[in-house]
């Protein structure tokens, strides 16, 4: 019988300051989630009109960011000429997610804000922080 190894995942509140630093981009970002060497960290902006589920947040950065970003790296990797970031559009938000050194950055969006004119200044908070090149 094969045994498989349990991951064992911090969840901690997000307060650093490269959340902080994306919060103020605009008020129309509306989560925050760091997943950095095994380490979950997620703030949501208070008083949301349609707030989303912590609980599928939270799987969502476990499990299907990572994945989204691996399988797209890879096919971008093929012939595409790489992957800057992905970028979904729910039907409540879009969301937009960075790999970053040790895993990825996932930035919720409202639905009426323009995501790609945030990705600049996304790449920009990333920079100051040391997690993506300049």
């Amino acid at each position: 019988m094969r045994k498989h190894a349990r991951r064992e995942f911090a969840i901690l509140p997000c307060v650093s300051p490269v959340a902080e630093s994306l919060f103020r981009l605009s008020q129309a970002v509306r989560y925050v989630a760091l997943y950095r060497h095994g380490v979950l960290t997620m703030a949501e902006r208070p008083n949301l009109r349609v707030p989303s589920s912590g609980e599928s947040d939270r799987y969502e950065e476990l499990l299907v960011n990572p994945t989204l970003l691996t399988l797209t790296e890879q096919r971008g990797d093929i012939d595409c000429g790489g992957l800057e970031f992905v970028l979904i559009r729910y039907g409540r938000f879009f969301q937009l997610v960075h790999r970053v050194p040790d895993g990825h950055v996932s930035i919720s969006i409202e639905p009426e804000a323009d995501p790609l004119a945030l990705v600049p200044q996304v790449r920009r908070v990333l920079a100051a922080a040391g997690l993506f090149p300049t």
